[in-house]
């Protein structure tokens, strides 16, 4: 966990246009030393919780974990639970959600696409409330990219090729309207801008990508219209000039357009 996680959450709160924060993380994050009042501290500024849970049974999860991640995983959740995250609220004999979300991320533990995702949230609630009455808002569910340690282990077992040929066999053009990379930026540590985190992990950072004829034009001219040079938070004053960039774009980006999406 970065050590000014907790600064960059409560500062970012005093700001008074901030609608939303996220906490994109492990479960396990909150059983660890140290952290044991982490949950509380979202819950008291109001952080949405974004966390993954690859499968409902604790052999799928220690398999694709770790020995002991699923049983963790369940204390965090029934912590958030006891916090008020994911809970239904009945109110006059109607419920509504309480404004503490909890959502969930599923991936798949092979090289395989996602079963569809309103079906499989479905089979997450039940088995999770009648095995553990733990309650969530929504599933999500993501592809396994084909980039850093995954398309290692497929490439090791000879499978990226084949895997590859899955996502663009079932590439789905009506994916792109919901690209994260179309409406979201990443910013790192040193204020480097990339268009989606995917691209953040394999150092692709935005405008480093120049269309013919865009050399010398807006945030190019600032970066010095070369390839491979990349925007920072300081090279703009307002992010809506990020949309006279292109998108920098590759073979991984499939992963979020194959099947239903996973962006």
């Amino acid at each position: 966990l970065n050590s000014e996680f907790r600064y960059l959450v409560t500062e970012a709160r005093k700001i008074p246009h901030v609608r939303e924060i996220i906490d994109r993380c492990n479960l396990t994050v909150l059983t660890e030393p140290g952290q044991e009042d982490l949950a509380q501290f979202l819950a008291e500024n109001e952080v949405k919780v974004v966390a993954s849970l690859p499968c409902y049974s604790a052999k799928n999860v220690n398999q694709q974990r770790g020995k002991g991640v699923f049983d963790r995983s369940i204390q965090a959740l029934r912590t958030l639970n006891s916090l008020g995250y994911g809970k239904q609220q009945q109110q006059h004999g109607s419920s509504s959600s309480s404004s503490l979300t909890l959502d969930l991320v599923y991936n798949p533990l092979g090289a395989f696409l996602p079963p569809p995702q309103d079906a499989l949230e479905e089979k997450y609630k039940e088995e999770l409330m009648q095995t553990f009455g733990i309650e969530f808002n929504n599933l999500y569910t993501i592809t396994n990219m084909p980039i850093k340690r995954f398309a290692d282990f497929l490439f090791r077992r000879n499978e990226l090729e084949e895997y590859m040929s899955l996502l663009v066999n079932n590439f789905n053009p009506g994916t792109v309207g919901g690209l994260m990379c179309t409406n979201t930026i990443n910013v790192s540590w040193d204020g480097t801008v990339y268009d989606c985190d995917f691209n953040q992990q394999l150092a692709l950072g935005a405008g480093s990508y120049v269309p013919d004829g865009m050399e010398g034009k807006g945030l190019y001219a600032k970066i010095g219209g070369e390839n491979g040079k990349c925007v920072s938070v300081f090279d703009f004053d307002s992010a809506l000039e990020l949309l006279h960039t292109e998108i920098v774009v590759d073979s991984h980006c499939f992963g979020c357009t194959a099947g239903m999406g996973s962006s």
